[in-house]
């Protein structure tokens, strides 16, 4: 950074100085851009310290979350089903899918307009609440509704959690990003072993007629366990951590000396300081007419004041033929696994019951055992999908583009499966594989983004992703259950989504997100 009282550099020598950026040059506005260039320099002479390493384990909360309730709905799914009997069993699928589509439009849209740190506390204190309110519901209705309300929180974890931990890490460290999907895959392994003594013991089995609340407490337990471990995050969360709001959304919104103030803030709490002054901020504000801005002025007439909800942010996203492009395809690609993901899920119990009569005696042993296996090896798969990512020539597209085609064919060979332990071993490869791919899915995606517009682009993919979720439980409800024509599908789209992979425009591998 510069020193105000040294002989100043040039801007364009400091922007020399800044790490690589993601988006080529002229992608974005070019004051916004000249000044995101600073702040990532900042960030990277502060490194990685105490702030962002305390940030890595309560952001791990978000990821933790997005896979635990919607594992949470599919465990409580039968023991529900057996004391409501509804009519159409999935309509409680269907009811989680609407509010993750929410959560994820609400909080990713309203990130960029007001703010990270708010939501990033609210979300798991929702999901908490509703999630142990669900314990005492009454009927299938009830059940239904606190699963779509505890989703709203849920579906904003991952927009909010990504965009502002990204915000933080060095250019250096952004594979961070990647191996946090290690509490994706162990939120897997916690919810399933409490589930085994919970769900096991303490729930109707199939074969009776009479399932009463008292003989089906189990999933109540459950739901007040999983609840209750959301109502810790919580706590930790907002209670045990302070949270700053992100340099670069400040600096987006107009307020240069709240984004200053926050860079050396991060820096007192890793032991080090920062020569960052606004002047270098500020300094970009008068070259409208350089060649740093190649742009006509009319461009670099956003607004970095407090906005109102309007399609800016969208535009911003479509800005350039090649963001256009990015945008699209990235979008495209998470609702084709948005579909694939629980079509195959919704369809599993049939393939799973013509496979060996061991998946189909109802053991509770090894219903859990295997259940178990799956989920503890999701977590190597995190830890590959980190060390891939940084490899040369692999990188970003390389990894998430042979993890996803690899996903769809192990689905194809499910199919092909004669016994439960041949079964279990392709859903273990199909485990791993996926849990590869969503770890860099997650990381690239916001990479891509600019940040004044990240919560947005996160919001456009993840609603993109439970639009086409929402589509599985309906197919579930009306289609035949006794075929494997869906997982078919589910392998295709898979395949078409990893390969889509390969076209799209921007490497983020090395260098730092605007």
């Amino acid at each position: 950074m510069l020193d105000p009282d040294a002989n100043r550099d040039s801007p364009a020598a400091v922007l020399e100085e800044a790490p690589a950026a993601v988006l080529e040059e002229g992608s974005l506005d070019p004051i916004y851009e000249a000044k995101a260039k600073v702040l990532n320099k900042a960030i990277q002479d502060i490194g990685m310290g105490r702030y962002q390493w305390q940030l890595f384990i309560v952001v791990g909360f978000g990821w933790a979350s997005d896979n635990l309730w919607p594992i949470v709905t599919s465990l409580i799914f039968t023991p529900v089903k057996n004391e409501f009997h509804p009519t159409r069993a999935p309509f409680l699928t269907l009811a989680q899918n609407i509010g993750l589509l929410f959560g994820a439009i609400f909080w990713g849209f309203g990130c960029d307009i007001f703010g990270r740190r708010w939501a990033f506390n609210l979300t798991i204190g929702i999901t908490a609440f509703f999630g142990m309110v669900a314990a005492g519901s009454p009927n299938f209705a009830a059940i239904g509704v606190f699963a779509a309300l505890w989703s709203v929180g849920v579906g904003g974890n991952l927009p909010i959690d990504s965009a502002i931990f990204l915000e933080f890490l060095p250019g250096s460290h952004q594979y961070l990003l990647t191996i946090l999907s290690i509490d994706w895959a162990l939120a897997q392994v916690i919810a399933t072993l409490i589930a085994w003594p919970l769900l096991g013991n303490l729930t109707c089995q199939q074969s009776d007629t009479n399932c009463t609340r008292s003989k089906n407490m189990g999933w109540r337990y459950f739901m007040i366990t999983i609840g209750g471990i959301a109502l810790i995050m919580f706590f930790l969360r907002f209670v045990c951590f302070t949270i700053y709001e992100s340099p670069k959304y400040l600096m987006g919104k107009g307020r240069d000396a709240d984004a200053v103030k926050i860079v050396h803030e991060v820096a007192r709490r890793n032991g080090k300081t920062s020569t960052l002054t606004l002047e270098d901020l500020q300094v970009f504000d008068s070259l409208l007419e350089s060649p740093i801005a190649q742009r006509p002025a009319a461009s670099t007439a956003i607004r970095r004041n407090l906005e109102k909800v309007n399609f800016a942010h969208i535009k911003a996203l479509f800005a350039t033929r090649k963001l256009a492009f990015s945008t699209s395809l990235i979008t495209l690609i998470w609702a084709f696994i948005g579909l694939g993901f629980p079509l195959y899920n919704a369809f599993l119990p049939y393939i799973q019951a013509t496979r060996g009569a061991d998946f189909g005696d109802g053991s509770t042993y090894l219903t859990y055992r295997n259940a178990l296996i799956i989920a503890i090896l999701g977590i190597p798969g995190c830890l590959l999908g980190g060390l891939l990512v940084e490899l040369p020539h692999i990188g970003r597209k390389g990894t998430l583009s042979v993890s996803t085609i690899l996903t769809g064919v192990f689905l194809f060979c499910s199919t092909t499966a004669l016994t439960s332990d041949a079964l279990l071993g392709w859903n273990c490869a199909y485990n791993f594989m996926s849990n590869i791919m969503y770890a860099v899915l997650y990381a690239y995606t916001p990479e891509i983004f600019p940040t004044k517009d990240r919560g947005t682009g996160n919001a456009i993919t993840a609603s993109a992703n439970r639009v086409f979720g929402i589509m599985a439980p309906i197919i579930a409800m009306f289609a035949n259950l006794q075929t494997s024509a869906p997982v078919y599908v589910s392998g295709a789209l898979f395949i078409a989504a990893g390969t889509l992979v390969l076209v799209l425009p921007f490497e983020s591998r090395g260098k730092a997100s605007l």
